[in-house]
């Protein structure tokens, strides 16, 4: 075989090589936006009973009260993609913050480590610790977890005795559930920033 030849077959080579670890999804692809999108297919989802059973084990409540809040939940978002089981505290006075930490399943991928803190204002005092089982909609990779959710406060429903609400950011939804000690009454406007460590400052 002579030069010529040889140089051929190794730019060929190289370039089936590109193809074959695009396909297999190693690479982030270019869809014409800021954010990249990741080749892995849609992440799998939680159906009721196993959102059920989760939630009554690591809160600690029976299986009604979590079934009542699961169902609430379901019938308004569908099926979520993963969730968060975690802990955190919080307290205000007009001015709020909170912080909690938790850790975050998604079917098929590895389990990550999550933080958040944030700020809230508004009518609202109080204080109280809570255990909270996010369930995360639209969540299609786990590192698109780390930004802000707004949420209202004031919209947080009783249900159960498990208190819930929902935050937004672009397609992707969480809706904590809450079941803890202390007194936290009013309502308020804030958001959590969601991160990969700790951060003291909330902003």
């Amino acid at each position: 075989m002579d030069r010529r030849k040889l140089i051929l077959s190794g730019m060929a080579a190289a370039g089936s090589a590109a193809a074959t670890s695009s396909a297999f999804g190693q690479e982030p692809v270019s869809n014409g936006s800021t954010t990249p999108a990741y080749s892995t297919g849609p992440a799998s989802t939680y159906s009721a009973d196993e959102m059920i059973r989760a939630t009554s084990d690591f809160l600690g409540v029976t299986a009604e009260s979590a079934g009542a809040a699961i169902e609430k939940v379901f019938r308004d978002k569908g099926q979520p993609t993963g969730y968060i089981a975690g802990e955190e505290g919080s307290g205000a006075i007009a001015v709020g913050l909170r912080y909690g930490r938790g850790l975050l399943y998604m079917k098929g991928r590895p389990t990550q480590e999550v933080f958040w803190q944030g700020p809230s204002v508004g009518w609202d005092w109080g204080g109280n610790a809570s255990r909270v089982f996010t369930l995360c909609y639209n969540l299609q990779y786990a590192d698109a977890i780390y930004r802000r959710f707004p949420g209202v406060e004031g919209t947080a429903y009783l249900i159960g005795g498990l208190g819930v609400n929902y935050q937004k950011a672009d397609d992707i939804t969480l809706a904590p559930i809450r079941a803890g000690v202390g007194l936290r009454l009013g309502a308020n406007v804030g958001y959590l920033g969601y991160s990969r460590k700790r951060r003291i400052m909330p902003f």
